[in-house]
């Protein structure tokens, strides 16, 4: 399989269901958040995870191609600097996340953005 179409499987889905998540239950969901940046461990820990997991994508998909494979190189390469910065500057991005969870609407435009994004591969994946 392509690894492009293998990717895009694979993070599609999974965008879509933090989507959900995030727009059907966000009470429970800024809880969660909230709770996450208490804990500078749990930081550190999410960076490496993005991090391997970006770096994993690419990798092994670092095309730079103006088609739509283009979008899971940047989710990638986003990924490699989002968690190498939460490994670096745990402080920060508390102090980031804390202002964004300040912002009323901020849980449903990222997770119609997230759900947009997500569906977009997934039509890629699955149906184009």
């Amino acid at each position: 399989m392509d690894t492009s179409l293998f990717l895009a499987k694979l993070i599609g889905p999974t965008l879509l269901a933090i989507s959900a998540a995030m727009l059907i239950n966000q009470v429970n969901m800024r809880e969660m958040a909230t709770d996450f940046l208490e804990h500078r461990g749990l930081i550190f820990l999410a960076g490496i995870l993005t991090l391997l997991g970006g770096l994993a994508i690419v990798l092994t998909h670092n095309v730079w191609e103006w088609r739509w494979p283009v979008v899971i190189t940047i989710f990638g390469w986003l990924s490699v600097i989002g968690g190498a910065f939460r490994i670096i500057f745990p402080d920060s991005v508390k102090a980031m996340g804390q202002s964004m969870l300040e912002k009323p609407g901020i849980m449903t435009i990222g997770g119609i953005v997230q759900g947009l994004i997500g569906a977009w591969l997934c039509y890629f994946a699955f149906m184009a």
